[in-house]
């Protein structure tokens, strides 16, 4: 059982402990395999629709502005299930809140599959959002089962399997939403998170509470964790401006190429999440850099990689139909290959903070990341209706730009609020499925 005696003192910054290499056994492969597959389906939830809009408008009679409402409410609600379910992996068993909110989001993905109205599926929409955050779970549940000198490699590893489930989700659901209809898309994908929930119940084991505050004083803590830890609060910052760009991106891509000059359907629009997906090789590649030479230099690499990624598309308008289209899987790889990365990095060093508070602060950097990808999604129907894509890749390239001023930005410990904490910790694990 893990316990926490924090002690505020003056030394040096604070190291998480370690377990002996002997006591700390390498996880086995089918449960990190597990694991990755379990955060990438669960993420995926919020994605399926983005490649479908506008199939799925036609079908139910829904105006573009109501449709953008889609994913905004589904990436709002992952925010808030972040903000007010993640926390209580701390406070309870992760394992059993990892089956209650997989068997939520089948049946609210079920509810988007037979939905005949608008008004239905953005229900189904924001509930998908709230619960898919099951991904939010297992993430801290790998960091926790794994041993202290490999823990960026099997964190990297996962986020792989979560990173693969955003980007290839948009695949899927374009083939799938062209060839079968939109609504068996909600259905598989309900079906895959009941499967999952009974593969999680085999073979996850029960995980002993690190804390016993109360719901209340729990989230009551994510204020003093913001107000503590300058390391967070970069963190969080960083990869909310990066989150915006990558959201305002790919809401707005299906859109924008079923107008002219391109007038292409889902299928194609999806396909893109292949360029994308060649990305989601930088998450392991970046764990086991951090792991050897720390991730500052990897959050900073990343940033730089999507600033770069994002204002080569204003050569846009220079190009044939056929060059543009090429110039935008170019930069989908180069920019998810650096945001990827980041978001990596990041985690390594928000898990390093606290270990008991895991749960809390990935809570943080995700709230962070996602009301940044809310406020992309938003922003991106507005610029494209209003201005065109040029105004959509303008925004991408601004919000790049601040998160590597802000990893840029010299670390001040005496102002940050980073008081090192003392924390005696004692890990247990128990095996039982």
């Amino acid at each position: 059982m893990l316990t926490i005696q924090p002690t505020h003192t003056t030394s040096a910054p604070l190291s998480p402990p370690a377990l002996p290499a002997a006591s700390a056994p390498p996880l086995p492969g089918a449960l990190v395999l597990l694991l990755a597959t379990g955060a990438g389906l669960a993420v995926a939830s919020l994605y399926y629709s983005q490649p479908m809009l506008g199939v799925l408008g036609a079908d139910i009679g829904a105006s573009d502005s109501a449709l953008g409402l889609v994913p905004t409410l589904t990436q709002l609600g992952y925010a808030l299930g972040i903000l007010l379910l993640a926390p209580l992996g701390d406070r309870y068993d992760r394992r059993r809140i990892i089956l209650a909110k997989a068997a939520v989001l089948a049946a609210a993905l079920l509810l988007g599959g037979v939905a005949h109205g608008i008004s239905t599926l953005l229900v189904a929409s924001l509930v998908t959002g709230l619960a898919a955050t099951l991904a939010q779970d297992i993430v801290p549940a790998a960091a926790t089962l794994a041993p202290e000198a490999n823990r960026g490699k099997v964190v990297g590893t996962v986020m792989t399997g979560l990173l693969l489930g955003i980007l290839l989700s948009r695949v899927v659901s374009g083939f799938v939403a062209e060839h079968l209809g939109w609504r068996s898309v909600f259905i598989a994908a309900a079906a895959s998170i009941a499967l999952l929930g009974a593969a999680m119940w085999r073979s996850l084991p029960r995980f002993e509470p690190t804390t016993q505050l109360s719901y209340a004083a729990l989230l009551g803590s994510l204020a003093g964790l913001w107000k503590r830890h300058g390391a967070l609060r970069r963190a969080a910052l960083a990869q909310a401006l990066l989150s915006v760009g990558f959201s305002a991106f790919w809401s707005t891509l299906a859109v924008m190429l079923h107008g002219a000059p391109f007038h292409l359907g889902s299928s194609v629009a999806g396909a893109f999440g292949l360029a994308g997906a060649a990305g989601a090789v930088a998450a392991p590649l970046a764990g086991r850099i951090a792991d050897r030479s720390g991730p500052e230099r990897v959050t900073r690499m990343g940033a730089g990689l999507a600033l770069v990624a994002f204002a080569a598309m204003a050569l846009s308008p220079l190009l044939s139909a056929h060059g543009r289209l090429w110039l935008l899987g170019a930069s989908a790889v180069a920019f998810d290959l650096g945001i990827q990365a980041a978001l990596v990095a990041h985690q390594t060093i928000v898990y390093g903070i606290e270990p008991g508070a895991r749960s809390r602060l990935n809570a943080v950097l995700f709230v962070g990341m996602f009301v940044g990808m809310a406020l992309g999604a938003a922003l991106g129907s507005v610029l494209l209706a209003q201005w065109g894509w040029l105004a959509v890749t303008a925004l991408a390239s601004s919000t790049s730009a601040g998160a590597l001023i802000v990893r840029l930005w010299p670390a001040r410990p005496d102002l940050a609020g980073d008081a090192p904490v003392s924390i005696e910790v004692t890990a247990h694990v128990s095996q039982r499925p």
